[in-house]
């Protein structure tokens, strides 16, 4: 929640520095919104966690009584950005991107009478392939808003699915294959060479992600689907 909040203050910083530009020069790139297609690329960074289901007894393993998934930073590269204009409101849009997250699992539990704690961390880094329909507002000077929605399929490279847990400290295993749905908005702001975005967004796993494999970490857990906030700024030419 800590980093969410951290990203949502920069993007109003943003957005104040940015309109007051947009409000103190005249119209830049006037056609922009009528050229039939945009390239461009796009950074930023990622909140990561999981909505989960227990089972029905999951407190019958090791006295597990608790768990906790703390959402933690990630970074986004995202390249290319590809838009279809297919009107000057509505656009077709790709952005294929590497991305790294990092989850930290907390479990608590009772042994011998006492309360104790056992972390585990899930770090995947993962290539998406998305496919987002953008509709914005019509441009007000040099600023316009928008909001999206879409899906996309993800591939986890660091996928330790395939981990011998007898060799090992346990973990929680992933599988390779995601697919998710995105919400979320932005900002545009129209400079003299080239158009610049504020967008946040929550994308949601439809797939459950957990390899039930009966050790500590996952024998309490039914199912894992990810959650994933992603807070960007995007350069279109």
């Amino acid at each position: 929640m800590k980093v969410q909040k951290g990203y949502i203050l920069v993007l109003i910083s943003c957005l104040t520095a940015f309109q007051g530009l947009s409000q103190r020069y005249g119209k830049n790139i006037p056609d922009f919104e009528h050229r039939k297609f945009h390239f461009g690329t796009a950074l930023g960074g990622t909140s990561t966690t999981y909505n989960y289901e227990l089972k029905t007894s999951f407190t019958e393993f090791d006295s597990v009584y608790q768990i906790n998934i703390n959402a933690g930073p990630g970074f986004a590269i995202q390249l290319p950005l590809i838009s279809w204009n297919i009107h000057s409101t509505f656009h077709l849009r790709t952005i294929p991107s590497l991305t790294f997250h990092d989850t930290e699992f907390l479990y608590s539990f009772w042994r011998n009478g006492e309360r104790e704690t056992k972390s585990t961390r899930t770090q995947p880094t993962l290539l998406n392939f998305p496919l987002l329909l953008k509709l914005n507002t019509k441009r007000i000077n040099n600023f316009a808003a928008y909001a999206i929605t879409g899906a996309s399929y993800s591939y986890d490279l660091a996928s330790q699915d395939d981990v011998d847990q007898s060799l090992s400290d346990p973990i929680i295993k992933l599988k390779r294959h995601d697919f998710a749905y995105h919400v979320g908005g932005g900002f545009d702001f129209y400079l003299p060479y080239f158009k610049f975005g504020i967008e946040i967004k929550l994308s949601n796993g439809m797939r459950n992600l957990l390899i039930q494999d009966d050790t500590f970490f996952s024998a309490p857990l039914q199912s894992l689907k990810s959650q994933v906030w992603w807070f960007s700024i995007t350069f279109e030419g």
